[in-house]
């Protein structure tokens, strides 16, 4: 059973990043005004601004969020972000009130890629959990944010874990480790590889909810219990 979980505001926290469309052509100021803004958020390095640069502008498509945000970006990026957006191939296309962009263009915007996914933890400490993952488990710090920080991204090769400061329990006592309730799942292409992971922690001194098995599905798996009782599945190939 899930209690509520409160949201701890930090200084400097801003919104999700929300627009809502209520013209076919919105008023050219405002967007003058929207586009100074993104290119604010890029020079703050505010990392949710980053997907959107990404999905928006082919320069920037296979970059990650720290080169998308370390990359120059400048006034007429963000215009132009906001005309794709809206499906017009650059800014004086919108201005000029141009036809929508080519059907293969506009294919590629109104279908966007899933590229990756991040499983989200409930913490109790930025940086003791930053720490473990980075100490115990080999992680790198993707980045963290807010003063004090109340969010951050750790990743070890494609796999990235993102972790969310919370004021007040979440689960109801211990019930992940009494029902086994996956806080996320990782996976390594080899046999070889999981074992070498499990004794690799075990070494560490990583604390396990569940030690490496052998699943009655063919996989080979181990649990990791993080400081906040987050359960962790590592799983690869048994043989």
């Amino acid at each position: 059973m899930l209690r509520r979980a409160h949201r701890c505001r930090s200084k400097g926290q801003r919104p999700p990043m929300t627009c809502k469309y209520h013209a076919p052509m919105p008023n050219i100021e405002n967007l003058k005004k929207q586009a100074k803004q993104y290119l604010r958020w890029h020079r703050e390095r505010y990392y949710p601004v980053a997907a959107k640069i990404r999905a928006a502008l082919p320069q920037f498509r296979h970059r990650s969020d720290a080169q998308v945000l370390d990359a120059n970006f400048k006034l007429a990026d963000a215009q132009e972000l906001m005309a794709r957006e809206r499906g017009f191939e650059g800014w004086q296309a919108l201005k000029s009130g141009a036809h929508a962009m080519s059907h293969e263009a506009g294919h590629a915007v109104s279908r966007p890629i899933l590229t990756s996914t991040a499983a989200q933890l409930f913490v109790a400490d930025i940086k003791t959990s930053c720490d473990f993952y980075t100490d115990k488990l080999g992680f790198a710090v993707d980045f963290v944010y807010g003063d004090p920080p109340f969010y951050g991204q750790v990743a070890r090769d494609h796999a990235r874990l993102a972790l969310r400061l919370v004021c007040e329990p979440v689960f109801l006592g211990d019930i992940r480790e009494r029902e086994g309730l996956l806080s996320a799942s990782l996976t390594v292409a080899t046999a070889d590889e999981i074992k070498q992971l499990f004794l690799s922690y075990q070494a560490a001194g990583v604390p396990f909810h569940q030690t490496l098995k052998k699943e009655p599905w063919g996989a080979r798996t181990f649990v990791v219990l993080d400081p906040d009782g987050n359960c962790i599945l590592f799983a690869g190939p048994a043989d």
